[in-house]
């Protein structure tokens, strides 16, 4: 290689190093949201492409330099905004690594090293999340694709089980899946449901209790009534209340009826490496296929979800690709979504695990659910603050006596910039949302936060 592009990428990689250590450094004290807006980042980024390039060391800088404003303090302490985790020091490491090393990591024949990895990163969530340890783990973007997988998945296996390959024969004249649903389910659910072709006028939605549980009495009403191929989706961990389906109640019921059981757990799946919070998840080990993300509760940088399925077989019948220049072995990351070529997004997740080991990981989601008291306990010292959910995981969620009182304070704490949080709105109303999901949020971190809050409903 020609000496002068070795060390262009040399001091491309030192560039990089130093920007991040600025950034990490400057995180306690600067504004958690952006400072400037879309607008303002297009304009400091755009202009006509140049002529000539420019070394890699000063485009970086550049990079920096002009995208610092309108970056967001997510791996800080004090981001309580959606259900995003910060990134652990092992998984940032690592996910530099990813890049340097740049696998194309669908084959286990191209890339045997980060397939190993991830399939290792597999092997021990189905240890701590108490699943079947022949279950596949296929690592996609986040909890949307993990649910459009497995959510595939199902469609051609129940499709299957009454006769019909979709593979071959295709969709339009297959007998019609239902769909069945809680009433508090996230988005992600709706949109691949869409993106199978099952549109919301078609969904069998259940009923759910005061912190967005699927009723198990509604679902077996509900069950006897449906014919014909039968999926239903339970949830572990609500978005905005944190609370977890009775999966011990609610699956059973469904396999009476011949259903495959999703579980949708981007962040709750978790609970299960808790011994404190694994009662949340009791019977979830039941069901047909999860999805969770790395990047929320274990702090893996994104993207990094996962799509777990109980039996291989139907992740391959629903995946597996064809091409005769492809090498395959008895399971390939291809096999198990819907990528051919894709970076190696398990291996920080891998040295995440590796670095907290199984007790780390157990104190990591013991801390966040401590969080998520700490914090409910001090908004609820806040007049006119009311907590609305049972903290019983890691999201609190509150508002004021008003819709409108509510939502200009969720505007305030943005503006004001101690902290991140995110709008919501609940059985009609509008609300606030804390999500603890950052290793790095301290009880400082939460006190301060209080702290802001309680000046700016008070001033």
């Amino acid at each position: 290689m020609d000496e002068r592009a070795v060390d262009d990428r040399t001091r491309g990689l030192e560039a990089a190093h130093h920007a991040a250590i600025d950034f990490l450094g400057s995180l306690d004290e600067r504004p958690v949201w952006p400072r400037a807006s879309l607008d303002e980042m297009m304009s400091a980024f755009g202009g006509p492409l140049p002529e000539e390039g420019t070394d890699a060391a000063s485009v970086i800088e550049e990079m920096a330099r002009r995208g610092d404003p309108g970056l967001v303090a997510i791996p800080g302490g004090r981001f309580f905004g959606f259900v995003i985790g910060g990134t652990h020091p092992a998984a940032l490491a690592a996910d530099w690594l990813v890049s340097t090393w740049d696998q194309n990591s669908g084959s286990a024949t191209l890339t045997p090293t980060t397939v190993a990895m991830e399939r290792i990163a597999g092997q021990w969530m189905l240890d701590l999340f108490g699943l079947p340890e022949s279950a596949s783990v296929g690592f996609v973007t986040g909890g949307q694709m993990a649910n459009f997988t497995c959510l595939a998945t199902a469609r051609n296996a129940v499709l299957a089980r009454s006769g019909w390959n979709l593979s071959e024969r295709g969709l339009r004249l297959a007998p019609a899946v239902r769909f069945v649903v809680g009433a508090d389910r996230h988005g992600s659910i709706d949109r691949a449901a869409r993106f199978l072709g099952i549109g919301t006028d078609e969904l069998v939605v259940i009923e759910s209790d005061d912190q967005g549980r699927m009723r198990p009495d509604a679902l077996e009403h509900a069950l006897d009534q449906a014919t014909g191929p039968l999926i239903v989706c339970l949830q572990a961990g609500e978005v905005h209340t944190g609370a977890f389906d009775d999966f011990a109640a609610l699956i059973p019921i469904a396999h009476e009826h011949g259903a495959w059981v999703h579980v949708d757990g981007a962040f709750g799946l978790w609970a299960a490496a808790s011994p404190s919070l694994r009662p949340l998840t009791e019977g979830m080990g039941l069901a047909d296929s999860w999805a969770t993300d790395a990047h929320k509760t274990l702090n893996a940088p994104y993207d990094c979800g996962m799509a777990i399925v109980r039996d291989p077989a139907d992740s391959i019948a629903a995946f597996r690709t064809g091409g005769d220049y492809l090498v395959f072995t008895s399971l390939d990351p291809w096999d198990v979504t819907p990528e051919l070529s894709r970076r190696a997004r398990g291996v920080p997740a891998w040295a995440a695990m590796r670095s907290l080991g199984r007790q780390g990981i157990a104190r990591l989601i013991d801390a966040l659910h401590e969080n998520a008291i700490a914090m409910a306990s001090g908004l609820a010292s806040v007049d006119g603050i009311r907590i609305l959910n049972d903290v019983d995981y890691t999201q609190v969620m509150f508002r004021l006596d008003s819709d409108e009182a509510t939502r200009a304070l969720g505007e305030a704490v943005l503006a004001e910039g101690t902290a991140a949080l995110t709008g919501a709105a609940w059985r009609g109303r509008a609300a606030l949302r804390c999500s603890m999901s950052s290793w790095a949020t301290t009880r400082d971190d939460i006190d301060r936060t209080v702290g802001a809050i309680r000046t700016l409903v008070s001033g």
